[in-house]
């Protein structure tokens, strides 16, 4: 059954979707990767070999491989799961640790997974070409619950913006005052119609005196 689910996951995201199925999963996590500064193609040739490989894992119900940008080293995987377990046993694979060994022969820093839960979570439409953007953030520990209230509303809102395609926010396991918010736009402009939005404005107006770090925006693209 997960395995059936997660070649559908594929085929839809050949087709050109954002993670698909992530609303099925309850247990998410990304990835982040920075390999050598001439080093990238390196990197995404290993990346993508990891990136099929886990696509048929049990119980991976979405991974999606994304390059930054403006920093084309640094790259970031968003996994889908139906439970921790699907995911540490996705771990213990061999393609897992080989994509690990090849990484760190060429990693400029440690990679770094982040683990979660659904926060707000809503189907992905489809759209070629999609901008992503993957965005840490943290509010001060006494604020979790007024950061995820904020951060619930802002996904509701930002759905129903002209140009989103995935709008979907992520609460750390281990760290509950964590979050990460996982947004896809059909198109760069869209996305820079978005962030002037009123509502989007009035988050960010909302969530500076709750913020225990800089709002860590990244811009990326799909490695197909």
């Amino acid at each position: 059954m997960f395995r059936l689910l997660a070649l559908a996951g594929l085929a839809v995201t050949l087709l050109g979707s954002p993670m698909a199925l992530a609303q099925n999963a309850t247990f998410y996590t990304v990835t982040y990767i920075e390999v050598g500064p001439i080093l990238s193609k390196v990197g995404a040739a290993a990346l993508r070999d990891y990136r099929n490989a886990g696509r048929k894992d049990d119980g991976n119900f979405g991974l999606e491989l994304l390059q930054r940008i403006e920093h084309a080293n640094q790259f970031a995987v968003l996994g889908a799961w139906v439970d921790q377990k699907a995911f540490e046993a996705h771990s213990a694979q061999a393609h897992s640790k080989t994509m690990q060994e090849k990484i760190a022969a060429i990693s400029a820093a440690p990679s770094d997974t982040r683990q979660h839960q659904a926060l707000s979570v809503a189907p992905a439409k489809s759209g070629r070409d999609a901008v992503f953007a993957v965005t840490h953030v943290d509010v001060v520990p006494p604020q979790k619950d007024n950061g995820a209230a904020a951060f619930k509303q802002l996904a509701e809102d930002s759905r129903q913006h002209s140009g989103n395609l995935e709008f979907d926010v992520w609460q750390q396991t281990d760290r509950p005052n964590h979050f990460t918010v996982v947004e896809a736009w059909g198109s760069r402009g869209a996305l820079n119609v978005h962030v002037m939005q009123k509502d989007t404005r009035e988050f960010r107006i909302k969530l500076a005196p709750m913020s225990g770090a800089l709002y860590d925006k990244r811009l990326y693209k799909v490695l197909r």
